[in-house]
């Protein structure tokens, strides 16, 4: 199991940002040590439908009580420190958190400060290892939330959860037959003719352009249909002005 702990966290809101982003991610405890301010029903105000993490959240009165049963700690902190730590970026402990939690020993915790201290040198010294997020030196400092959402994401990849599928478009199409692309090319031409397209580019050059781009993508027959409506609408309109007498504003 993988908690995540706050410690003396300030700001409602960035309690609530946390549960959408645990919620998010798969994740259901969250442990809160000493918070200013804590109502569930305002958090859910903010963070909505979250009933189900916001049900498991437990309050401790110290630090000590929140790590006691956890079998490994892992603080965040934005600030290089001169004692000696056991470092990791969070890629890498998120492969041995999810190592450690798939293991089925007790709790592994992720370790947040609150947002205007962060966790001190007493704090780390109860943390198996400490992790810094990589960001901009001339502006460590990570919002709380911003911080634990990070996390979350490289324990999903952890997780194998990139190598999940795309959800499968609604409608699918088969791929396009080379006779299709060539009606297509016939009425692009035609329509960019009815605007006067061509009369100073050069239609070969032009088609050929319009060629590469249709092999690029590639396009698949439900494409092209709609293509083709389109460019067959602009021959119609241009066909309709000519009958009236009416010419295409270039």
């Amino acid at each position: 199991m993988i908690v995540i702990v706050l410690h003396e966290p300030q700001d409602l809101v960035n309690i609530a940002h946390v549960v959408r982003g645990m919620k998010n991610f798969g994740m259901r405890d969250l442990r809160l040590v000493n918070p200013r301010e804590y109502e569930a029903y305002r958090i859910e105000g903010i963070a909505h439908q979250t009933q189900d993490v916001l049900a498991r959240v437990r309050t401790y009165p110290s630090l000590a009580d929140a790590l006691a049963d956890c079998v490994h700690v892992v603080g965040f902190t934005a600030r290089g420190r001169t004692a000696k730590r056991n470092l990791q970026r969070p890629r890498d402990a998120a492969i041995e958190v999810m190592s450690l939690a798939e293991g089925g020993g007790g709790p592994v915790a992720l370790l947040f400060g609150r947002e205007d201290k962060g966790l001190s040198n007493e704090d780390l010294d109860r943390c198996h290892r400490v992790v810094t997020i990589p960001s901009d030196p001339a502006y460590a400092s990570l919002n709380l939330a911003h911080a634990v959402i990070i996390m979350l994401y490289e324990l999903a990849l952890a997780r194998g959860a990139d190598s999940r599928p795309f959800k499968a478009p609604r409608r699918s199409a088969e791929p396009a037959d080379v006779a299709e692309l060539e009606r297509l090319f016939m009425d692009v031409a035609r329509a960019l003719q009815a605007i006067e397209f061509f009369k100073t580019r050069n239609q070969a050059g032009v088609m050929r352009t319009m060629r590469e781009i249709a092999h690029r993508a590639p396009l698949d027959a439900r494409e092209i249909k709609l293509l083709r409506a389109m460019a067959i609408e602009v021959t119609k309109y241009g066909e309709r002005l000519a009958r009236s007498g009416l010419h295409v504003d270039r």
